[in-house]
Protein backbone atom coordinates (compact mmCIF):
# COMPACT_ATOMS: atom_id res chain seq x y z
CA UNK A 1 0.00 0.00 0.00
CA UNK A 2 1.70 3.25 -0.77
CA UNK A 3 2.25 5.80 1.38
CA UNK A 4 -0.11 8.74 2.08
CA UNK A 5 1.50 11.78 0.36
CA UNK A 6 2.97 14.35 2.83
CA UNK A 7 3.98 17.62 1.41
CA UNK A 8 4.89 21.08 3.03
CA UNK A 9 4.44 24.72 1.98
CA UNK A 10 7.14 26.70 2.94
CA UNK A 11 5.86 30.57 3.05
CA UNK A 12 8.71 33.15 4.28
CA UNK A 13 7.12 35.69 6.27
CA UNK A 14 7.25 39.54 5.24
CA UNK A 15 9.99 38.04 3.29
CA UNK A 16 11.85 41.45 2.02
CA UNK A 17 12.11 43.42 5.62
CA UNK A 18 12.74 40.41 7.26
CA UNK A 19 15.74 40.26 4.68
CA UNK A 20 16.74 43.86 5.92
CA UNK A 21 16.04 42.74 9.51
CA UNK A 22 18.48 39.50 9.20
CA UNK A 23 21.02 41.53 7.40
CA UNK A 24 21.53 44.77 9.65
CA UNK A 25 19.70 43.49 12.95
CA UNK A 26 21.28 46.97 14.78
CA UNK A 27 19.65 48.79 12.32
CA UNK A 28 16.40 47.30 11.64
CA UNK A 29 15.28 44.37 14.09
CA UNK A 30 12.05 44.57 16.26
CA UNK A 31 11.37 47.84 14.36
CA UNK A 32 8.77 48.96 11.97
CA UNK A 33 10.01 49.19 8.70
CA UNK A 34 8.60 48.61 5.08
CA UNK A 35 10.26 48.73 1.97
CA UNK A 36 8.99 51.03 -0.65
CA UNK A 37 10.05 52.28 -3.82
CA UNK A 38 10.70 55.86 -4.59
CA UNK A 39 8.08 58.27 -2.42
CA UNK A 40 8.80 60.87 -5.49
CA UNK A 41 7.73 58.65 -8.03
CA UNK A 42 4.65 56.05 -8.67
CA UNK A 43 6.75 53.29 -7.52
CA UNK A 44 6.59 55.14 -3.66
CA UNK A 45 4.14 52.32 -2.43
CA UNK A 46 4.68 50.00 0.07
CA UNK A 47 6.18 46.42 -1.13
CA UNK A 48 6.11 44.85 2.19
CA UNK A 49 6.40 46.02 6.18
CA UNK A 50 7.60 44.31 8.95
CA UNK A 51 5.11 43.19 11.39
CA UNK A 52 5.75 45.85 13.73
CA UNK A 53 4.97 48.28 11.17
CA UNK A 54 1.75 46.05 10.49
CA UNK A 55 0.94 46.15 14.27
CA UNK A 56 0.88 50.24 13.71
CA UNK A 57 -1.65 49.85 10.59
CA UNK A 58 0.94 49.65 7.85
CA UNK A 59 -0.45 47.53 5.02
CA UNK A 60 0.88 46.48 1.53
CA UNK A 61 0.26 48.93 -1.48
CA UNK A 62 -0.48 51.80 0.84
CA UNK A 63 1.06 54.68 -0.83
CA UNK A 64 4.36 56.03 1.15
CA UNK A 65 2.67 59.01 2.89
CA UNK A 66 -0.63 57.61 3.67
CA UNK A 67 2.01 54.93 5.82
CA UNK A 68 4.10 57.59 7.05
CA UNK A 69 0.68 59.40 8.32
CA UNK A 70 -0.49 56.30 10.03
CA UNK A 71 3.18 55.50 11.48
CA UNK A 72 5.27 58.64 11.47
CA UNK A 73 8.40 56.27 13.02
CA UNK A 74 8.32 53.91 10.12
CA UNK A 75 11.80 53.39 8.52
CA UNK A 76 11.82 53.30 4.39
CA UNK A 77 14.27 51.18 2.81
CA UNK A 78 14.63 51.18 -0.69
CA UNK A 79 14.15 47.70 -2.60
CA UNK A 80 17.10 45.09 -2.91
CA UNK A 81 16.72 42.21 -4.82
CA UNK A 82 20.03 41.10 -4.66
CA UNK A 83 20.15 40.53 -1.04
CA UNK A 84 16.32 39.19 -1.45
CA UNK A 85 18.33 36.64 -4.11
CA UNK A 86 20.73 35.62 -1.76
CA UNK A 87 18.42 34.93 1.57
CA UNK A 88 16.28 33.02 -1.10
CA UNK A 89 18.70 30.37 -2.10
CA UNK A 90 20.08 29.78 1.78
CA UNK A 91 16.24 29.05 2.55
CA UNK A 92 15.79 26.81 -0.68
CA UNK A 93 19.23 25.42 0.12
CA UNK A 94 18.07 24.38 3.58
CA UNK A 95 14.91 23.02 2.44
CA UNK A 96 16.98 20.77 0.26
CA UNK A 97 18.68 19.10 2.80
CA UNK A 98 15.54 17.60 3.79
CA UNK A 99 14.10 16.45 0.66
CA UNK A 100 15.20 17.02 -3.34
CA UNK A 101 11.75 17.32 -4.24
CA UNK A 102 11.42 20.92 -3.84
CA UNK A 103 9.42 23.33 -5.89
CA UNK A 104 10.27 27.11 -6.08
CA UNK A 105 7.14 28.71 -6.55
CA UNK A 106 8.69 32.30 -6.16
CA UNK A 107 11.78 34.43 -4.68
CA UNK A 108 9.68 33.82 -0.90
CA UNK A 109 7.69 29.60 -1.05
CA UNK A 110 8.26 26.67 -2.01
CA UNK A 111 6.79 23.29 -2.12
CA UNK A 112 8.57 20.13 -0.49
CA UNK A 113 7.48 16.68 -0.87
CA UNK A 114 8.70 14.58 2.65
CA UNK A 115 6.91 11.59 1.54
CA UNK A 116 9.99 9.76 1.52
CA UNK A 117 12.45 11.81 4.39
CA UNK A 118 10.82 9.41 7.12
CA UNK A 119 14.49 9.81 8.73
CA UNK A 120 14.06 13.35 9.90
CA UNK A 121 10.65 12.05 11.67
CA UNK A 122 7.17 12.75 10.57
CA UNK A 123 5.75 15.45 8.47
CA UNK A 124 5.02 17.97 11.25
CA UNK A 125 8.46 17.31 12.60
CA UNK A 126 10.22 18.15 9.59
CA UNK A 127 7.85 21.10 9.31
CA UNK A 128 9.24 22.22 12.86
CA UNK A 129 13.19 21.59 12.50
CA UNK A 130 12.59 23.71 9.00
CA UNK A 131 10.76 26.64 10.77
CA UNK A 132 13.64 26.35 13.16
CA UNK A 133 17.15 25.78 11.20
CA UNK A 134 15.36 28.51 8.91
CA UNK A 135 14.86 31.13 11.80
CA UNK A 136 18.61 30.19 13.42
CA UNK A 137 20.69 29.84 10.80
CA UNK A 138 19.43 32.95 8.80
CA UNK A 139 16.90 34.94 10.89
CA UNK A 140 13.96 34.72 8.94
CA UNK A 141 10.77 33.61 9.71
CA UNK A 142 8.47 31.13 8.03
CA UNK A 143 4.92 29.49 7.98
CA UNK A 144 4.66 26.23 6.75
CA UNK A 145 1.38 24.34 5.59
CA UNK A 146 1.49 20.54 6.29
CA UNK A 147 -0.38 18.14 4.22
CA UNK A 148 -1.43 15.28 1.78
CA UNK A 149 -1.96 17.80 -1.45
CA UNK A 150 -0.60 20.88 -2.43
CA UNK A 151 -3.52 22.91 -2.33
CA UNK A 152 -3.94 22.20 1.80
CA UNK A 153 -0.16 22.81 2.38
CA UNK A 154 -0.67 26.24 0.80
CA UNK A 155 -3.79 26.83 2.39
CA UNK A 156 -2.47 25.99 5.59
CA UNK A 157 0.88 28.10 5.65
CA UNK A 158 -1.17 30.97 4.93
CA UNK A 159 -3.45 30.44 8.40
CA UNK A 160 -1.07 31.39 11.13
CA UNK A 161 1.38 34.19 10.43
CA UNK A 162 4.63 34.63 11.49
CA UNK A 163 6.06 31.39 12.43
CA UNK A 164 2.68 29.07 12.00
CA UNK A 165 2.92 25.38 11.34
CA UNK A 166 -0.37 23.91 10.65
CA UNK A 167 -1.76 20.67 9.50
CA UNK A 168 -4.38 19.90 6.67
CA UNK A 169 -5.58 16.61 6.06
CA UNK A 170 -8.30 14.74 4.80
CA UNK A 171 -9.73 14.11 8.73
CA UNK A 172 -9.82 17.60 9.25
CA UNK A 173 -9.87 19.84 6.11
CA UNK A 174 -14.04 20.39 6.23
CA UNK A 175 -13.77 21.44 9.84
CA UNK A 176 -10.76 23.58 9.11
CA UNK A 177 -11.18 24.95 5.47
CA UNK A 178 -14.84 25.23 4.23
CA UNK A 179 -16.09 27.33 7.14
CA UNK A 180 -13.70 30.48 5.78
CA UNK A 181 -15.23 32.46 3.09
CA UNK A 182 -14.70 31.51 -0.72
CA UNK A 183 -12.31 35.11 -1.13
CA UNK A 184 -9.88 33.76 0.93
CA UNK A 185 -9.40 30.51 -0.89
CA UNK A 186 -6.13 29.92 -2.85
CA UNK A 187 -6.56 30.32 -6.44
CA UNK A 188 -10.11 32.88 -6.36
CA UNK A 189 -9.24 36.10 -7.28
CA UNK A 190 -11.82 39.30 -6.33
CA UNK A 191 -13.39 39.16 -9.40
CA UNK A 192 -14.33 35.29 -9.11
CA UNK A 193 -14.86 35.75 -5.52
CA UNK A 194 -17.68 38.48 -6.52
CA UNK A 195 -18.99 36.17 -8.74
CA UNK A 196 -19.38 33.09 -6.44
CA UNK A 197 -20.83 35.73 -4.05
CA UNK A 198 -23.83 36.62 -6.39
CA UNK A 199 -24.02 32.64 -6.91
CA UNK A 200 -25.04 32.73 -3.26
CA UNK A 201 -22.01 30.75 -3.05
CA UNK A 202 -20.35 32.37 0.04
CA UNK A 203 -17.76 29.78 1.70
CA UNK A 204 -15.09 27.17 0.60
CA UNK A 205 -17.87 24.35 2.11
CA UNK A 206 -20.49 26.21 -0.28
CA UNK A 207 -18.33 25.75 -3.49
CA UNK A 208 -16.89 22.57 -2.32
CA UNK A 209 -20.88 21.68 -2.40
CA UNK A 210 -22.18 23.42 -5.50
CA UNK A 211 -23.06 21.49 -8.87
CA UNK A 212 -20.01 21.06 -11.21
CA UNK A 213 -22.29 21.37 -13.81
CA UNK A 214 -23.45 25.18 -12.75
CA UNK A 215 -19.45 25.67 -12.04
CA UNK A 216 -18.27 25.03 -15.38
CA UNK A 217 -21.28 26.59 -17.16
CA UNK A 218 -20.24 30.18 -14.61
CA UNK A 219 -16.06 29.49 -15.08
CA UNK A 220 -15.97 26.91 -17.35
CA UNK A 221 -13.18 24.60 -16.93
CA UNK A 222 -11.85 26.53 -13.68
CA UNK A 223 -14.91 26.17 -11.77
CA UNK A 224 -14.51 22.23 -11.68
CA UNK A 225 -10.87 22.42 -10.36
CA UNK A 226 -11.38 25.45 -7.85
CA UNK A 227 -14.73 22.40 -6.68
CA UNK A 228 -12.06 19.70 -7.24
CA UNK A 229 -9.87 21.70 -4.94
CA UNK A 230 -12.52 22.53 -2.01
CA UNK A 231 -12.69 18.92 -1.70
CA UNK A 232 -9.51 17.84 -1.60
CA UNK A 233 -9.03 16.72 -4.60
CA UNK A 234 -5.65 17.42 -5.97
CA UNK A 235 -2.98 15.02 -7.27
CA UNK A 236 -0.78 17.83 -8.57
CA UNK A 237 3.06 16.46 -8.07
CA UNK A 238 5.85 18.33 -6.25
CA UNK A 239 8.48 18.98 -8.93
CA UNK A 240 12.07 20.02 -8.92
CA UNK A 241 12.24 20.30 -12.56
CA UNK A 242 12.53 24.21 -13.93
CA UNK A 243 9.33 24.58 -15.92
CA UNK A 244 10.17 26.59 -18.90
CA UNK A 245 9.34 29.90 -19.14
CA UNK A 246 6.48 30.68 -21.97
CA UNK A 247 7.38 34.23 -22.12
CA UNK A 248 9.94 37.12 -20.45
CA UNK A 249 8.81 40.13 -19.80
CA UNK A 250 9.38 43.33 -18.74
CA UNK A 251 7.41 46.56 -17.63
CA UNK A 252 8.00 49.87 -16.22
CA UNK A 253 5.86 52.88 -14.64
CA UNK A 254 7.32 56.24 -15.35
CA UNK A 255 7.21 58.79 -12.75
CA UNK A 256 5.82 61.09 -15.08
CA UNK A 257 3.22 60.31 -17.85
CA UNK A 258 5.21 60.46 -21.58
CA UNK A 259 3.52 61.28 -24.51
CA UNK A 260 6.41 61.80 -27.45
CA UNK A 261 7.13 58.87 -29.82
CA UNK A 262 10.53 59.34 -29.43
CA UNK A 263 10.64 59.25 -25.62
CA UNK A 264 8.75 56.24 -25.47
CA UNK A 265 10.56 54.39 -28.34
CA UNK A 266 13.45 55.13 -25.92
CA UNK A 267 11.97 53.31 -23.18
CA UNK A 268 11.01 50.25 -25.66
CA UNK A 269 14.82 49.97 -26.42
CA UNK A 270 15.78 50.26 -22.37
CA UNK A 271 12.82 47.21 -22.92
CA UNK A 272 14.42 45.07 -24.92
CA UNK A 273 17.21 44.96 -23.71
CA UNK A 274 16.61 43.13 -20.64
CA UNK A 275 14.31 41.12 -22.21
CA UNK A 276 16.83 39.80 -24.93
CA UNK A 277 19.67 39.68 -22.06
CA UNK A 278 17.15 37.13 -19.84
CA UNK A 279 16.33 35.15 -22.82
CA UNK A 280 19.48 34.16 -23.87
CA UNK A 281 20.37 33.84 -20.52
CA UNK A 282 18.14 31.00 -20.37
CA UNK A 283 18.80 29.74 -23.74
CA UNK A 284 15.53 30.46 -24.98
CA UNK A 285 14.29 32.40 -28.47
CA UNK A 286 10.45 33.52 -28.78
CA UNK A 287 8.44 33.38 -32.10
CA UNK A 288 6.26 36.66 -30.70
CA UNK A 289 6.41 40.35 -29.16
CA UNK A 290 3.90 41.89 -27.39
CA UNK A 291 3.82 45.49 -25.69
CA UNK A 292 1.50 46.96 -22.72
CA UNK A 293 0.35 50.28 -23.18
CA UNK A 294 -1.47 51.83 -19.53
CA UNK A 295 -2.36 55.22 -20.43
CA UNK A 296 -3.08 58.23 -17.58
CA UNK A 297 -6.54 57.24 -17.28
CA UNK A 298 -5.10 54.02 -16.69
CA UNK A 299 -6.54 52.30 -19.63
CA UNK A 300 -4.80 49.33 -20.55
CA UNK A 301 -3.85 47.76 -23.96
CA UNK A 302 -1.78 44.44 -25.24
CA UNK A 303 -0.51 43.78 -28.56
CA UNK A 304 1.43 41.44 -30.27
CA UNK A 305 2.88 40.04 -33.19
CA UNK A 306 4.28 36.99 -35.21
CA UNK A 307 8.17 37.45 -36.03
CA UNK A 308 8.88 35.24 -39.08
CA UNK A 309 11.59 33.78 -36.86
CA UNK A 310 12.41 32.99 -33.61
CA UNK A 311 14.67 35.21 -32.29
CA UNK A 312 16.39 36.31 -28.60
CA UNK A 313 18.31 39.36 -30.45
CA UNK A 314 17.94 42.64 -28.77
CA UNK A 315 17.59 44.43 -32.02
CA UNK A 316 14.61 41.96 -33.21
CA UNK A 317 12.68 42.23 -30.35
CA UNK A 318 12.82 46.29 -30.15
CA UNK A 319 11.75 46.40 -33.86
CA UNK A 320 8.70 44.66 -33.98
CA UNK A 321 7.34 46.04 -29.98
CA UNK A 322 8.46 49.79 -31.84
CA UNK A 323 5.95 48.63 -34.83
CA UNK A 324 3.67 47.64 -32.22
CA UNK A 325 4.33 51.19 -30.62
CA UNK A 326 3.51 53.24 -33.96
CA UNK A 327 0.63 51.23 -34.97
CA UNK A 328 -1.57 51.03 -31.62
CA UNK A 329 -0.03 54.06 -29.92
CA UNK A 330 -2.78 56.90 -29.49
CA UNK A 331 -0.31 59.65 -30.52
CA UNK A 332 0.22 62.32 -28.03
CA UNK A 333 -1.85 60.41 -25.56
CA UNK A 334 0.23 60.67 -22.20
CA UNK A 335 1.26 56.79 -20.99
CA UNK A 336 1.97 55.99 -17.58
CA UNK A 337 3.26 52.35 -17.89
CA UNK A 338 5.13 50.73 -20.71
CA UNK A 339 5.80 46.70 -21.21
CA UNK A 340 7.81 44.32 -23.83
CA UNK A 341 7.60 40.71 -23.49
CA UNK A 342 8.97 37.86 -26.35
CA UNK A 343 6.31 35.08 -26.01
CA UNK A 344 6.14 31.38 -27.56
CA UNK A 345 9.30 30.55 -26.13
CA UNK A 346 11.39 27.07 -27.20
CA UNK A 347 15.13 26.07 -26.36
CA UNK A 348 17.25 27.84 -28.53
CA UNK A 349 18.54 24.38 -29.64
CA UNK A 350 15.69 22.91 -31.11
CA UNK A 351 13.20 26.37 -32.60
CA UNK A 352 13.74 27.53 -35.85
CA UNK A 353 15.78 30.83 -36.51
CA UNK A 354 16.31 30.56 -39.80
CA UNK A 355 15.05 33.33 -42.32
CA UNK A 356 12.03 32.14 -44.10
CA UNK A 357 13.57 32.19 -47.42
CA UNK A 358 10.20 32.92 -49.38
CA UNK A 359 10.39 36.21 -47.64
CA UNK A 360 13.51 37.65 -49.47
CA UNK A 361 14.70 37.60 -52.85
CA UNK A 362 18.30 35.95 -53.56
CA UNK A 363 20.30 38.99 -52.81
CA UNK A 364 17.83 40.53 -49.67
CA UNK A 365 18.30 36.98 -48.23
CA UNK A 366 21.83 36.70 -48.64
CA UNK A 367 22.19 40.33 -47.11
CA UNK A 368 19.64 39.82 -43.97
CA UNK A 369 21.25 36.42 -43.09
CA UNK A 370 24.91 37.79 -42.94
CA UNK A 371 23.42 41.00 -41.06
CA UNK A 372 21.90 38.21 -38.28
CA UNK A 373 25.24 36.44 -38.45
CA UNK A 374 27.00 39.79 -37.69
CA UNK A 375 24.33 40.68 -34.79
CA UNK A 376 24.98 37.48 -33.19
CA UNK A 377 28.42 37.55 -33.02
CA UNK A 378 28.45 41.15 -31.39
CA UNK A 379 25.80 40.03 -29.41
CA UNK A 380 27.66 37.58 -27.86
CA UNK A 381 30.44 39.70 -26.97
CA UNK A 382 28.18 42.33 -25.81
CA UNK A 383 26.82 39.82 -23.19
CA UNK A 384 30.11 38.56 -22.17
CA UNK A 385 31.39 41.96 -21.05
CA UNK A 386 28.12 42.84 -19.11
CA UNK A 387 28.33 39.16 -17.58
CA UNK A 388 31.65 39.92 -16.36
CA UNK A 389 31.82 43.90 -16.12
CA UNK A 390 28.14 44.83 -15.29
CA UNK A 391 25.39 45.83 -17.53
CA UNK A 392 26.07 49.28 -18.11
CA UNK A 393 29.90 48.66 -19.18
CA UNK A 394 28.37 48.14 -23.05
CA UNK A 395 25.54 49.78 -23.85
CA UNK A 396 23.58 51.11 -26.66
CA UNK A 397 24.46 54.76 -27.59
CA UNK A 398 20.19 55.17 -27.86
CA UNK A 399 20.04 54.45 -23.90
CA UNK A 400 23.42 56.67 -22.57
CA UNK A 401 20.49 59.49 -22.38
CA UNK A 402 18.77 59.80 -18.89
CA UNK A 403 15.72 58.18 -18.33
CA UNK A 404 13.92 56.40 -15.39
CA UNK A 405 13.94 52.87 -17.84
CA UNK A 406 17.81 53.11 -17.74
CA UNK A 407 17.15 51.62 -13.51
CA UNK A 408 15.83 48.55 -15.40
CA UNK A 409 19.57 47.43 -15.94
CA UNK A 410 19.42 47.99 -11.81
CA UNK A 411 19.35 44.31 -11.08
CA UNK A 412 19.77 44.83 -7.23
CA UNK A 413 17.09 47.31 -6.99
CA UNK A 414 14.92 45.95 -10.08
CA UNK A 415 12.83 42.28 -9.35
CA UNK A 416 9.48 40.46 -7.96
CA UNK A 417 8.67 37.98 -6.22
CA UNK A 418 7.91 35.85 -9.13
CA UNK A 419 11.05 36.40 -11.20
CA UNK A 420 12.74 32.94 -9.95
CA UNK A 421 14.91 32.70 -13.22
CA UNK A 422 17.74 34.51 -11.43
CA UNK A 423 17.17 32.56 -8.14
CA UNK A 424 19.17 29.25 -10.19
CA UNK A 425 22.35 31.67 -11.40
CA UNK A 426 25.27 31.67 -9.64
CA UNK A 427 25.39 34.41 -6.47
CA UNK A 428 25.88 37.72 -7.37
Amino acid sequence: MASVRQILHIDMNAFYAACHSANDPRQYAHRPIAVAGNPETRHGVIVTASYEARARGVRTTMTVPQALRICPELILIRPDFSLYRSYSRKVFDIVRRFTPLVEIVSIDECYADVTGSRQFGDSVQIANTIQDTILEELKLPCSIGVADCKFFAKMGSNLKKPLGIIYIGQDNFRRVLWPLPVGEMHGVGEQTAKKLWSMNIRTIGQLAACDANRLRTAFGVRGVFLKAMACGQDERAVSNERKPAKSVGHSVTLPEDVATLEALQRILLNLADQVGRRARKHQAVGRSVAITIRYANRNTITRRTTMPYATDLTEHIYQYAKMLLQSNWQMNRPVRLLGVALCDLAAKDTAKTSIQTELFGADDLKAEFTHMQKLKKLTKVTDTLRNRFGEDIIIRGRMLEPDVSNALRNHRTRGTSLQTDQLFEKEE
